[in-house]
């Protein structure tokens, strides 16, 4: 899959709300549902005020602030078959799904949509869902090693007639799957995402993903990581992949109301739900080889936003967020997935105030502008 030139407009993403809680793990009030009605009016809204691509999220079971639960793949589905341009993003779990299923249910929801589905490989962090369901719980490592193969795996399936892979965790053996999903020369099966922001996760994203999500991150972070991405995709010869970025975006008229809109959140943070939270992923990270998993230097305000979407600055006036998405844009950031607090109101307020301006700073860059920005955070 090509490369976007710099050329290109940065894109956006949301996180689909379809679990319970909203994306801040605080009793502050957060005009969101988890319910498909209210999903359906969201998606429709999104894709009018510019956005590109919804991401659902992926639980089985209760915790850390998230009561309930839809399941992502049908949720998926259902959004994709409401909306007439919307990219929708499943996310799922290896070792909870075999890459030939998945394939085919992934093959239908493609031909259903027009082209319109994705997936999202997240090798997972929350070992209570494994046990829970008598899977066996990988450490960090071997996690990525599964994803890795369930990723080469989904595109064998996809593009090759008798598919064969040997590998530790999954063995096709001349698998034929018809009806393929839709193609064409810029996109020969459905988009893969990944996230992960470990050693393991960069490498594996320049092996074999098309996207790699990272948490939420600085200019500095964005930097590195890219770096690391990049290198890794020169080494096995292949493109680089796209870059996704994870943001809280709080915008409002003026930039004491949007820190006063952070400092309440924070405030009414649910400390023994972050807390909980912040032990089990830095749990599942502690395990990589070199001591550098997701969440590993997130401290107690980042992870009120479960994906650390604070540490990326979204976080003002509609015109200093602007700016700050462009720097990005510069860096090499392709997408951002935002999170908000009310997300009818503040997803229509980000399409009528905050992306014109985007727009705006980007037809005034140069066609093939490669100058670094301030890697300040």
């Amino acid at each position: 899959m090509s490369v976007p030139s710099s050329s290109e407009p940065v894109r956006f993403a949301y996180w689909v709300p379809n679990v319970s809680g909203g994306l801040v793990t605080s009793t502050i009030e957060q005009r969101t549902d988890w319910g498909y009605d209210y999903n359906l009016e969201l998606a429709v809204l999104a894709e009018d005020n510019g956005f590109d691509y919804a991401l659902t999220q992926v639980r089985y079971m209760a915790g850390y602030g998230a009561e309930y639960q839809h399941e992502s793949t049908s949720f998926s589905l259902a959004l994709l078959l409401a909306t007439r341009r919307l990219k929708v993003i499943a996310a799922v779990h290896p070792g909870l799904w075999h890459p030939g299923v998945l394939a085919k249910l992934g093959a239908t929801a493609d031909h259903l949509s027009g082209g319109r589905f994705a997936v999202n490989v997240v090798s997972g962090w929350f070992k209570g869902e494994f046990t829970a369901l008598g899977e066996p719980w990988l450490e960090h490592d071997e996690r990525y090693r599964r994803s890795e193969e369930f990723i080469r795996a989904l595109r064998a399936i996809w593009t090759e007639d008798h598919a064969e892979l040997a590998g530790d965790f999954y063995r096709i053996r001349d698998f034929s799957l018809k009806p393929k999903p839709l193609s064409s020369a810029d996109r020969p099966h459905p988009e893969i995402f990944q996230g992960g922001n470990s050693t393991a996760a960069r490498a594996m994203a320049g092996r074999v993903s098309d996207w790699y999500f990272s948490n939420g991150k600085d200019f500095d972070g964005v930097v590195e990581q890219l770096g690391d991405v990049r290198a890794a995709a020169e080494s096995a010869g292949r493109p680089a992949p796209r870059f996704g970025l994870n943001g809280f975006l709080i915008a409002r008229d003026t930039e004491a109301e949007a820190r006063e809109t952070l400092r309440e959140i924070v405030a009414k943070a649910d400390t023994d739900a972050v807390r909980g939270f912040g032990d089990a992923v830095r749990q599942a990270g502690r395990s990589t080889s070199d001591g550098k998993g997701m969440w590993q230097d997130s401290t107690f305000e980042d992870l009120v936003q479960y994906n650390d979407g604070f540490r990326t600055g979204l976080i003002g006036t509609p015109e200093q967020i602007a700016e700050r998405i462009v720097a990005y844009r510069r860096l090499g950031v392709d997408l951002l997935l935002l999170g908000f607090l009310h997300y009818l109101e503040e997803v229509e307020y980000f399409g009528r105030r905050v992306l014109p301006l985007v727009r705006e700073l980007e037809s005034q860059l140069p066609a093939d502008e490669a100058e670094p920005v301030p890697t300040a955070s």
